[in-house]
């Protein structure tokens, strides 16, 4: 099933082998990972599953994760044919990549394909951000000892929508990046962010191949601005696999709704709150209709989920092989029509907080310091 119209169609992801190329015979859920969906991602050779696995949940977004408990969702989705696995530093501040290299421990190195990200940091402001290329490879190394690993497949540009200049990505980040790949630290490069004209500049203006393009929340119920504005197209014009990440729009298209930091306007959170309640009155689960309106498009090679439990795991391993029943359908189809017949976007608040709150950090540091305890971003007052 295809969502895009005449106009917008591009090239289908190839269709690899019924077995991937991770699969891992007397190890893998050999029944698991029939049922799952391998497409080839852009020019990489890797054939990636349909529904990929992304790590932010683990340290706790929702809910705190015990090792333990990221233990057993790391290695069930792996063993159920899940192959594609992303992480970052930012992720938890590296216990993301901490929690997920341990339990990475007890899994077959080929069983899997490993992602991780640069340029995004640590919780202070200041510090959140830093794609100078010494930081680059430096903060890289730290990533590969916390995953255990001595190399990844594929290395990422973490939101370059926070650098001051573009330069600085195409001059700076991306041949640190490739020097990763000429060590053969990293097989693959590829690049994130919210902005997609960012990406496109970046990919325009690029001398490192650059392989891969995480987009998220762009496409899903709320918004399909990655085929309805051609940049699917534009990606797939200069073989770049596209990984379509946060299908539940980070929160948005779930029963407890956003986290308080989501970044949306308030006319989009009440629009998929009264979304929400129309699939409980119908008694359909918002999430399964978010999720299933991705992995129903055939041409996007993988969709990136994080989850922080094993029924939830199991839900949206189930959505793969799944169809909807004709009753979901008519809801999936309405929820478009009736909430979100427009697309949600949300294009530049998040980097105008950001430098906001940067602006105001350096100036205290500036000319308040001393005014400011340790460990405080707040200036103290006397009484």
């Amino acid at each position: 099933m295809s969502r895009m119209s005449t106009a917008e169609t591009a090239t289908p992801s190839a269709t690899p082998p019924a077995k991937p190329s991770t699969f891992v015979a007397g190890w893998h859920d050999e029944g698991k990972v029939s049922r799952m969906a391998y497409r080839l991602l852009g020019n990489t050779g890797m054939d990636v599953s349909a529904l990929s696995f992304g790590t932010s949940s683990l340290m706790g977004v929702h809910e705190k994760t015990s090792q333990q408990q990221a233990n057993d969702i790391v290695r069930t989705a792996i063993r159920s044919g899940i192959n594609f696995i992303d992480t970052a530093p930012w992720y938890g501040h590296g216990l993301a990549e901490q929690m997920l290299g341990s339990a990475l421990q007890s899994v077959p190195r080929q069983a899997y394909f490993l992602a991780t990200k640069v340029g995004r940091y640590d919780a202070e402001v200041s510090a959140m951000f830093d794609f100078r290329a010494d930081t680059v490879i430096s903060r890289f190394e730290d990533s590969l000892a916390r995953l255990g690993v001595t190399r990844v497949d594929l290395v990422q540009v973490h939101d370059p929508e926070f650098c001051p200049s573009i330069d600085v990505i195409v001059n700076e980040t991306l041949p640190a990046l490739e020097k990763l790949r000429q060590q053969g630290k990293t097989r693959f490069i590829g690049i994130t962010g919210y902005p997609l004209d960012v990406q496109r500049e970046i990919l325009e203006r690029s001398k490192v191949r650059i392989d891969t393009s995480i987009v998220y929340c762009h496409y899903g119920l709320i918004d399909r601005s990655l085929v309805n504005g051609g940049f699917f197209n534009f990606l797939t014009a200069r073989s770049v696999g596209v990984i379509n990440a946060a299908p539940l729009f980070m929160g948005l298209l779930t029963d407890r709704g956003p986290p308080e930091w989501h970044p949306c306007k308030q006319t989009t959170k009440d629009a998929c709150a009264a979304a929400a309640a129309y699939c409980r009155e119908r008694g359909v689960n918002l999430s399964k209709l978010g999720l299933k309106y991705s992995l129903a498009d055939e041409r996007i090679p993988t969709t990136l989920c994080s989850c922080d439990s094993l029924p939830l795991l199991q839900l949206n391993l189930d959505n793969v092989s799944t169809p909807l029943t004709a009753d979901e359908q008519r809801v999936s189809d309405e929820l478009v029509a009736r909430f979100f017949p427009e697309d949600h976007q949300w294009h530049s608040e998040e980097v105008t907080k950001y430098w906001s709150k940067l602006g105001r950090a350096l100036t205290m540091r500036a000319m308040y310091s001393k005014h400011i305890a340790k460990g405080s971003s707040t200036i103290t007052h006397s009484p």
